[in-house]
């Protein structure tokens, strides 16, 4: 079964906070690639200039976050294993790799030819005192090692990692920061958060970068994979809000950004930028408090169904996200193979028929339903859903809070239900580790339910079916309600390329190149 081990407050905080900065996890749907092209083969050379919007927690790669901090990273460090843009697990650092029969014992055969920018070698004993370091260091991803019980060299380039338990999603990790691998030299660095020392296509300009503003990268001139330098110079400028990436973008002083106010994907396009679109992130209503514990009428399953059924998504696709969205009822990203077409259209807009539920569940009169509030969510949000669910009969009672009072009172379980933008994990046991066992992030009640931990367990042993059975329980039980999956707007001018990145904010920095 899955580990009862809760994951720490503080971490879920700044991993629900970083969401809203744009930097979950999801997947690629349509108009992947894009980019201007004049025929012939892509031309190298030149410096590469992407928006980000936020800054890097660290450079090491022991307390690095990923996601909206990817790129800083990715630009330094090699990782054990490489996401493809699909999402399929490739060759990386890591050539080969097996599963015991009881998966409990990862073995890789590793490159034997790579050296970091600093001289030192790479092997086996430094892959694996890096898993372990991230396993015991401060970064936000770092419970996703949780289940590593040791990491030893069987070899000079043989890495073997033992398991506590079961980890179906232990390779994909490996692909991320937790399989970053840095110098051993600059472990005990005292620049070690600010002076990154990789392997990887680019070496930080350490003169050149102003720290939280602009980071400055030179191409490595010793890099195992020089294929892949595309750019002599990379800089990542950091943008506070929409208008100054706006102005950035029109003044032609960045290749490329994220543009997460998508009122603003117009004025990019006249500017002669093109998008690269992709669903990442679904937004909607938490119902967590489905034991009934604050709010008793949630408890009961035709009410919570009631809720899906007050919702107008395709008016709230426009409301919200300006038509930049799919309307949907479930959680899992069209990417996964447990994704059911049927389950995005199975609760439909009816307010009258939610009544009816509502009545026989009890209710004739509705409920008073508490919900927290903020400011960091668009000024439209709450009233709309305020109001929807007032035509079904449900008084939603706001409580205003700043943005980190918001998510602690929410994964605090002070409040029964919330509005959030959550990620589209890629993956069965992330998405049921992250949203639906006990210790989820996002079920601060603790609930349990027979039939989730029975389909759970059957996913941890890899079982590839229990995914769609249990995408379809967690709809038919109404345990959210989803409004929509978000389309992410990647902006490349004519002279840039990009492939959105299954299960990341941004595409992975080799995968930005070049137009042909």
């Amino acid at each position: 079964m899955f580990s009862k081990k809760r994951a720490l407050v503080a971490t879920a905080a700044a991993t629900a906070i970083a969401l809203l900065a744009g930097c979950s996890g999801g997947s690629s749907d349509t108009d992947s690639s894009t980019g201007a092209t004049s025929g012939g083969e892509t031309v190298s050379g030149g410096t590469l200039t992407i928006a980000t919007a936020t800054p890097p927690t660290s450079l090491s790669a022991q307390n690095t976050g990923f996601g909206s901090e990817s790129l800083y990273t990715q630009a330094v460090y090699d990782s054990l294993l490489r996401a493809e843009p699909d999402g399929t697990i490739s060759p990386h650092l890591a050539t080969e790799w097996s599963w015991s029969e009881d998966r409990l014992t990862l073995t890789m055969q590793l490159r034997d030819d790579v050296t970091f920018t600093d001289g030192e070698a790479f092997n086996a004993d430094v892959a694996a005192q890096n898993v372990l370091r991230f396993r015991d260091g401060t970064s936000s991803n770092a419970s996703w090692l949780s289940r590593v019980a040791d990491a030893q060299a069987t070899g000079d380039y043989e890495l073997t990692i033992t398991m506590t338990e079961p980890d179906p999603s232990l390779e994909w990790y490996l692909t991320m920061n937790a399989g970053m691998q840095e110098s051993p030299a600059a472990f005990d660095s005292p620049d070690v958060e600010t002076t990154p020392v990789g392997s990887g296509l680019y070496v930080l300009n350490t003169d050149e970068t102003v720290v939280g503003t602009t980071y400055v990268y030179d191409k490595n001139p010793d890099s195992w994979m020089p294929e892949e330098q595309y750019y002599d110079k990379l800089v990542l400028n950091l943008y506070a809000d929409s208008s100054a990436l706006i102005n950035a973008i029109q003044g032609g002083q960045v290749n490329a950004g994220l543009i997460n106010d998508t009122t603003t994907v117009p004025q990019a396009e006249a500017a002669g930028f093109s998008m690269v679109q992709y669903e990442l992130d679904y937004q909607g209503l938490l119902l967590m408090d489905r034991d009934g514990t604050l709010a008793p009428e949630l408890a009961d399953v035709k009410v919570r169904q009631a809720i899906n059924m007050a919702f107008d998504r395709e008016a709230l696709v426009d409301a919200f996200v300006s038509g930049y969205g799919t309307p949907t009822t479930q959680i899992w990203p069209v990417t996964s193979s447990s994704f059911d077409e049927s389950l995005d259209s199975y609760y439909s807009y009816d307010p009258e028929g939610a009544k009816a539920l509502l009545a026989e569940a009890g209710y004739p009169d509705g409920f008073t339903l508490s919900m927290p509030s903020s400011s960091a969510f668009p000024t439209q949000i709450f009233p709309l859903i305020q109001q929807q669910l007032a035509d079904i009969g449900i008084t939603a009672e706001y409580t205003d809070l700043a943005i980190g009072d918001f998510i602690n009172d929410m994964i605090g379980a002070q409040y029964p239900a919330a509005f959030m933008q959550l990620q589209q994990d890629p993956t069965d046991w992330q998405i049921a580790t992250f949203e639906l066992t006990p210790e989820a992030i996002f079920n601060p009640f603790r609930v349990e339910d027979e039939t989730v931990a029975e389909l759970v367990d059957r996913i941890q042993q890899g079982d590839e079916a229990a995914g769609a059975e249990l995408n379809t329980y967690v709809v038919e039980q109404a345990w959210f309600a989803p409004f929509y999956r978000m389309t992410t707007n990647f902006a490349v001018d004519g002279s840039t390329t990009a492939e959105a990145q299954t299960g990341n904010v941004y595409p992975y920095i080799w995968n930005i190149k070049p137009a042909a």
